[in-house]
């Protein structure tokens, strides 16, 4: 699971009434999002860039699923092949063979574009970039038990005699996200 990337499209209107398309591509073992980006004129040009700015040579990623959008031409595929990577299309109107890329599109409007109405392009890149970094590093996943894609060595817990209490010379500390939509807690050493 850790060598496949999906990705796919969604769409947000803005305060204007301007459609952004945001890219989204996450890997399936970890449940990272590796990369997003935002444009009001998707085409397979900006697409093969965003695939180049996500699949690095260090990278170990085998497979990338997409759906069949146009963006995603010919001349993509055959980009994406380039880099070592097999592309994987799924069928016409089957948009389960897609699940986890689905499924985080669902989560960011859910927890983040529906309680929020971008100003301008600028403003949703500001947005999704802060969401997405609660995402990866503060926001618990069940499917992986529950766990944080990517934990820094910093919010690691230390171990306590019992499960329930707090380890000595720690405090709980609360971090709003998004000016109070969402809020992280972690341990922190007292001072």
């Amino acid at each position: 699971m850790h060598q496949i990337i999906a990705c796919d499209f969604m769409t947000v209107v803005s305060i204007r009434f301007k459609i952004h398309y945001v890219f989204v591509v996450i890997e399936l073992g970890t449940r990272k999002i590796v990369h997003y980006n935002v444009t009001q004129n998707p085409n397979p040009q900006w697409a093969i860039q965003q695939f180049r700015e996500t699949i690095h040579p260090d990278n170990e990623y085998k497979y990338l699923i997409h759906d069949n959008d146009s963006i995603f031409s010919k001349a993509v595929d055959r980009s994406v092949e380039n880099m070592n990577v097999k592309v994987v299309k799924t069928a016409i109107h089957a948009p389960k063979m897609n699940a986890f890329c689905e499924r985080v599109i669902g989560t960011i409007r859910r927890e983040c574009l529906d309680h929020m109405i971008p100003l301008s392009e600028k403003y949703l890149h500001t947005i999704l970039k802060r969401w997405i970094k609660h995402y990866n590093e503060g926001r618990p996943h069940m499917s992986l038990g529950p766990g944080i894609p990517n934990v820094s060595p910093d919010n690691i817990v230390p171990l306590s005699e019992y499960r329930h209490k707090i380890p000595e010379g720690y405090q709980v500390v609360k971090e709003a996200i998004l000016g109070g939509l969402h809020h992280e807690y972690f341990l922190k050493k007292a001072t």
